[in-house]
């Protein structure tokens, strides 16, 4: 490989030619405009080298001269002269219309695909803006759609298909524009070419930006797909679909009331009223006899708080899914009641993915009951996907 080499990239299509080398491992390949692009060597791949070029610019010079010039020969000698031609039986350089086969991984037989948030400069978070990715970390090719939520409906900002094991930038935004893409869809296909694969379900997955993450540096972490640090948003890891659903939280609340709203009281008989007290007691069984001590766990410097309710009930019969809800909220708040005058103080309180109601009741009472505590998603490593960490404060 050397200046003048005529070469073609590996992991995308295009080429050009070798204008010179950065150390042992860059080469400076120049397009067809006239730009240097610095690449890998083993990104690249020669497909004819500086002499056989020279080679075919002067004898494409010759035919030019000689296509000049009127030709005054019979036809006679025209053919025989064809017939003392050397033949040239070369065969073509099969490396000119060569398509290299994609990469595959063991691993990326299960699907993998997130979205990548990358600030362009780091060091002015506040001020730079950001770029958005497709990260395809499978050997599958994938067809996506990218949207997002414009009042009742969807409008597509991206799509189109991205090649396997490999990163596409969406679109580039700042953050004046985070207020119009704050609800997002990712719809995905996938599937390989001219071979057979296992069929993947379709993916129509829809999460929400947190905007203050945006400003804050420490939201963007190390990570495996960029030099830089970015907010990684998965989308499918190792065949597991992270559903990230839109839930509105004043109509939970109101569901909420509506269900435990008590009717109207009735005249009722003393056997009544004690008819009506059994029922009751067996819908609501006593703290006493149905409910399992609140676990909580000292992690470090956190105490860690499963709301789960099958860790704080030993029972829920006789109870739908608002009464859950409420007891969990309950838990909730008499923690944070129990922790409130300890500034300072770390809380995880694990409710897991699911549909994302616990969650987004939690986040509701944080920013209208509990304004002074800070809240953020608990660690992804330590805790999943599932866990959000509160911090007191005065």
């Amino acid at each position: 490989m050397k200046i003048g080499d005529k070469v073609r990239f590996l992991s995308e299509t295009g080429g050009g030619r070798i204008s010179g080398f950065q150390g042992k491992n860059i080469v400076l390949v120049e397009d067809e405009d006239g730009f240097e692009i610095p690449t890998l060597v083993s990104e690249v791949i020669v497909v004819a080298d500086s002499s056989e070029t020279e080679k075919q610019i002067a004898k494409a010079e010759k035919q030019q001269q000689a296509s000049s010039q009127p030709d005054n020969r019979s036809i006679k000698q025209r053919l025989a002269d064809n017939e003392n031609d050397e033949y040239d039986d070369t065969p073509d350089d099969p490396s000119v219309n060569f398509t290299p086969p994609v990469k595959e991984r063991e691993e990326g037989e299960l699907l993998s695909i997130y979205v990548g948030f990358v600030p362009i400069d780091e060091k002015q978070i506040t001020q730079t803006k950001f770029e958005a990715y497709l990260i395809n970390d499978s050997n599958y090719f994938i067809a996506y759609n990218y949207l997002f939520k414009n009042g009742e409906e969807w409008q597509a900002e991206s799509s189109g298909e991205i090649e396997p094991n490999t990163k596409f930038l969406l679109n580039e935004f700042s953050h004046t524009d985070l207020n119009s893409m704050l609800n997002i869809a990712v719809q995905l296909i996938a599937y390989k070419r001219e071979k057979t694969f296992k069929i993947k379900p379709a993916i129509d997955s829809r999460f929400k930006l947190d905007a203050t993450k945006f400003y804050k540096q420490n939201s963007f972490r190390e990570n495996d797909f960029f030099e830089q640090s970015a907010i990684i948003y998965p989308i499918v890891e190792a065949d597991k679909i992270i559903h990230q659903f839109e839930i509105n939280a004043d109509a939970i609340k109101e569901s909420m009331l509506t269900t435990l709203k008590p009717e109207p009281a009735k005249p009722q008989t003393a056997p009544a009223r004690k008819a009506n007290t059994t029922r009751q007691e067996k819908r609501y069984p006593s703290e006493q006899s149905k409910s399992a001590k609140v676990k909580q766990i000292l992690k470090d410097d956190k105490v860690v708080i499963d709301l789960h309710i099958e860790q704080l009930l030993e029972t829920t019969v006789g109870m739908n899914s608002t009464d859950i809800l409420e007891y969990q909220l309950d838990v909730f708040r008499n923690t944070l009641e129990q922790y409130k005058n300890k500034p300072g103080q770390k809380l995880i309180f694990i409710h897991g993915k699911g549909e994302g109601v616990l969650r987004h009741a939690l986040i509701h009472e944080l920013n209208y009951k509990y304004k002074h505590f800070r809240y953020q998603d608990a660690s992804f490593r330590e805790y999943g996907y599932g866990a959000t960490q509160v911090t007191i404060r005065n």
